[in-house]
């Protein structure tokens, strides 16, 4: 009996949510999708034009270089939205009185988890139809998490402080695409090449390891607060951010193993 009310009252709580806030869910997305179509369209075009190199990439480079465009242009937007609400707004701060935390949101914080899954869904698709050029079983499985964790905060408005505080790991997604750009333009051995290196250990090492450690700790002093959202909410706040850390370390580990073999051949 408790079960059958337990699940009636989580059902009409998403439908609730989900028709005062359709509009805002349905347009975020469907502009996120047209806003990565935009850039990729808009990469090509200006590529072609200011890079002359462009034109003697093979199509798969083409391609990837015009996805990682988009993936530069989320990471910027998805990176600044994301400080602001978690750490700069006052929706999330412990000093409100405006109920849980891990149950607060706000047509803004909806609207950009809007577009960011919409950017999810468009690079997700992307992996799937050039796999796995775009990147192999790692890129599918941490964008299969960010995208069904992104949707679950938009949707039923839990957790989305912690999403937001995973988001902010984007920032380090431009200094990985810069430093594919240099190396496909034959930029290897600059010294663009050599600082972009230590720029990248350093923004995963805060962004990747040391915020994700504090993202657990706030975890653990809010638990009371995280073990009334619903079971699948407390599932994605537990698990996900377990996996993904898991997977920044063995990237970060990857990283420094790139960056001291650049070293060794300057020696």
């Amino acid at each position: 009996m408790e079960i059958n009310a337990y699940q009636t009252r989580a059902e009409l709580l998403l439908r609730s949510y989900m028709l005062s806030d359709s509009f805002v869910v349905y347009s975020s997305v469907i502009g996120g999708i047209f806003a990565c179509k935009l850039v990729y369209d808009l990469s090509q075009i200006f590529t072609s034009i200011y890079f002359k190199g462009y034109a003697g990439l093979s199509k798969s480079q083409q391609v990837e270089w015009n996805n990682r465009s988009i993936s530069t242009v989320h990471a910027i937007f998805i990176t600044a939205m994301s400080l602001y609400l978690a750490f700069w707004s006052d929706l999330f701060s412990d000093d409100q009185l405006s109920g849980l935390v891990t149950m607060r949101s706000s047509t803004l914080s909806t609207f950009v988890l809007g577009v960011s899954a919409g950017y999810f869904i468009t690079d997700l698709a992307m992996i799937l139809w050039f796999y796995p050029s775009l990147g192999g079983l790692e890129y599918l499985v941490h964008h299969l998490l960010s995208m069904v964790a992104v949707t679950y905060a938009m949707l039923t408005g839990e957790g989305q402080l912690y999403v937001y505080m995973v988001l902010v790991s984007e920032a380090t997604t431009p200094g990985i695409n810069l430093r594919w750009y240099l190396d496909v333009a034959g930029l290897k051995k600059s010294k663009a090449y050599l600082i972009n290196g230590f720029m990248m250990v350093f923004a995963w090492l805060v962004a990747r390891i040391l915020l994700f450690i504090y993202l657990f700790c706030h975890v653990y002093i809010h638990f009371d607060q995280v073990r009334q959202m619903h079971t699948f909410g407390i599932f994605l706040v537990s698990v996900v951010p377990l996996v993904l850390a898991l997977l920044n370390l063995v990237w970060f580990w990857k990283i420094l193993k790139g960056l001291n073999k650049t070293l060794a051949k300057r020696h």
